[in-house]
This record gives structure tokens, sequence and C-alpha cells, in this order.
């Protein structure tokens, strides 16, 4: 059947609480199995205590998650949404189970076999990570906000919920043979059912929900081509001969080149946010700082706290009152975290484990904010194809910062005298 958007418009806060809960389940299901393998650093650490594994994972799936972004960013207005999305979290399941063959295969040794085929699947992350990030947040961002948030909820929860799973395994398998393996099994095998899960959930439930097929269909109203697929899973035709006044209507939209430069304030605010985020976490706060009386446990509280405020932050601008929306605020905002670089290094030459925690706490918070903050703000505005367009950009700049910020991290390790 063919939809006019203006029948459905009674009807479009239909499913709204269920799909913001769909959009959380689709944002855990994003970042869970990726969190689960730096969270189990500590396993990979004692395994491979040579290669730097928490660091060189990172900098091997950052490069594949920034380049496939970049190409898909570039075509986003010819790709198929569905397809996009749900490829990625098929090869998120995909990896995470590969991940959990290589272990049992390999009988939990270490050598550069195994750790090269984790490298690998590393990679296959951050393809994944690139076509659901960027896809999820492109059809998010002409929805509304409160999915954007919601999505971006779940990518925190994922964190928070990898390092909670972590410290409860520490306690249940510290002092049994192969505790930190069986810890690590554990959290893949959940990883995999939630990667299955967010299959299920995007392929069949988020689709038909009416709420979701009213966006979309006013999204395909206004020239989108990148729904079509989504619409015609929810039983919606759209009509592809939409006469010359709807093709004129198509042709307004901003290039993408229009909408990076309108919007750069927001593109760089998100690069500056992960340089500054993944500069500090997770190798620094494997590798540098230092031993304290928490011994082994030190590392995976300090992960655990910044996960636990990232998410707890990700909810402040719920709260209209305290949501940043200035884009000169938010600049300076943004600007002003660098001062957690000096911060960080003082601390971790002269403070005390208290400090340490309190700074990473901070870290967490500040991240999740603006990340929230800005992705919500951005695309108020637009017609629908341009905020799809737009929330790829934006992602696209997103890896570009977590990727220099990768990069950045090494220069702890250097300062260190790690090599």
């Amino acid at each position: 059947m063919t939809i006019s958007v203006e029948t459905e418009a009674p009807t479009r806060l239909e499913g709204k609480h269920r799909a913001i809960v769909v959009c959380f389940f689709l944002g855990l299901g994003s970042l869970v199995s990726w969190n689960s393998m730096l969270t189990i650093g500590d396993y990979y650490y004692q395994l491979f205590p040579k290669y730097h594994p928490s660091r060189v994972l990172t900098l091997v799936y950052q490069p594949f998650a920034l380049g496939t972004m970049a190409i898909l960013a570039y075509h986003e207005s010819k790709i198929n949404t569905r397809k996009r999305n749900i490829f990625g979290y098929t090869l998120f399941f995909a990896s995470t189970l590969l991940v959990l063959v290589l272990d049992f295969a390999s009988s939990g040794k270490g050598g550069i076999g195994p750790f090269v085929g984790l490298c690998v699947l590393s990679a296959c992350f951050g393809v994944a990570d690139a076509h659901v990030q960027g896809g999820m947040l492109g059809d998010l961002s002409f929805m509304c906000p409160e999915f954007i948030q919601s999505f971006l909820g779940g990518l925190a929860a994922s964190g928070a919920l990898a390092s909670g799973l972590r410290l409860l395994t520490k306690v249940s398998f510290e002092k049994t043979h192969n505790g930190l393996r069986k810890g690590a099994t554990l959290f893949l095998a959940i990883s995999t059912f939630f990667e299955f899960l967010c299959i299920l959930l995007y392929a069949i439930v988020f689709a038909k929900l009416p709420i979701v097929k009213y966006y979309r269909s006013k999204a395909a109203s206004e020239g989108s081509k990148t729904v079509s697929s989504d619409l015609a899973a929810a039983g919606i035709q759209t009509n592809s001969n939409q006469g010359d006044e709807d093709g004129a209507k198509q042709l307004e939209r901003f290039s993408n080149k229009q909408l990076f430069f309108q919007n750069i304030d927001y593109a760089i605010g998100l690069f500056l946010i992960y340089v500054l985020t993944l500069s500090i976490f997770p190798g620094f706060l494997y590798e540098n700082t230092g031993t304290h009386g928490l011994g082994s446990w030190y590392s995976p509280a300090l992960i655990a706290m910044y996960n636990i405020w990232d998410l707890i932050s990700r909810y402040i601008p719920l709260i209209k009152s305290l949501k940043l929306e200035s884009r000169k605020g938010l600049m300076i905002t943004i600007l002003s975290r660098f001062l957690f670089i000096p911060a960080f290094y003082f601390c971790a030459k002269y403070g005390d484990k208290g400090w340490m925690i309190l700074l990473t706490s901070l870290l967490g918070v500040s991240n999740g904010y603006l990340t929230v903050c800005v992705l919500t703000v951005a695309p108020k505005g637009y017609k629908g194809p341009e905020q799809n367009a737009l929330g790829n950009l934006l992602v696209l700049c997103l890896l570009c910062g977590l990727f220099a910020g990768v990069a950045l991290d090494w220069l702890w390790l250097i300062g260190k005298g790690g090599f």
C-alpha cells in the first residue's frame, strides 16, 4: 500500500516508548562486543604481555572504522539503510562468535598467531561499527531526538554492562584455575547473544513501529531513497514516480559539503571530544596509572567508573534546563576538556587513587553529556535526507577523533619509555 504522511500524522506518537527501548538495545549491540574486548584487557595483557593489546587492538580497529565510514558517508544517499544496518549487526555477531572460537582453538594460549587473529577480528569490528553507527544515527537523525539519546545511552550502557560483568566475573573467578579466561569467555558469550538479539530487533521489530513508519514515510516524501527497504518491510510502498514537483523538491537538499560547512563547529566539536577521550581511555588507564593498593582491581575499577558516568551523563540532557544548546557554549566546554591532559599526567605522577578515580569519572561525564548535546541539536531545522546525511558526516568526524585520540594515546607510552 502507499502511505500518506498527512493521514499517518495523528498516529505518529504510537509506539514511541517501545521505539526508545528498541533504540537503547540497538545502541547496546553497537558497541557491546568491542567494549567487552576492551574490558577483558587484563586477560589479553596476561596472554600477550609484550604486544600492548589494549592499544594495538584499538589502533587496528580505528582505521577500518574510519575508512569504511568515509566511503559510506560519501555514498549515504544511495545506500540501502536496512541492508547496511543488518549487515553491520550480522558482522558484529559473526566476529564476536569467532573471537570465542579463536580462544577455544588456541586453548587460551598467547603467541603471535592468536594475536594476529584478534587483530583481524578487531578490524572486522571496525567495519561493523561504521555500518551500524553511521547507519543508525543517520536514520534516527530525522526522527525525534529522544531516539538518538536512547541509542547513545545504549552505546554507553554497553561499556557499563561490560565493566559491571568484568568486576563480577573477577570476584567469581579470580581464585579459580584459568579465572581470567572463564570470565572472558562468559563476556564474549553474552556479547554474542546481544548481537543476535539486535539483528532480530532491527530486522523485525523496529521497522514496524507506527512512529518509525511515520518518520520514514515523511523522509521518503522529502526525497530520501535510503528508507525504501525499511518501509517495504513494514508493508509500505513508496511511489518511485513522484513527478516533477517532487523531483525538484529532492534536488533542493543541501549537498554534503554545504552541510559540513554549515555545521563545522559541531563537526570539530565531536572530533575534539573523542581526540581527548581516546588519548586517555582506555590505554592510559591500563598502562600509565602506576601501582596502588587496589592491585589488579585498579584498572578495571577505573574503566568501570568511566563507563558508568558516561552512561549517566547521557541522560542529563533529557532535563531541558540542563541541556546545553548554545553553539558557542558547546565549543567553550569542549575546549576546556583539554585541561584533563595535564591533570591526568600530574595525577598519575603525584596523586593517589582517589584523585584518579575522580578525574576518570569527570572524563566520562563530560564525554557522554557533550556527545548527546551535539548529536541531538545539530540535525534540527533540516529535511529528512539532509538530516540523514548530516548524521553520517558527524559520525565520520567522531571516528576521526577516535582515530586521532588512539594515535595520540601512544605518546603516553613513549613518554613512559614503553618501547
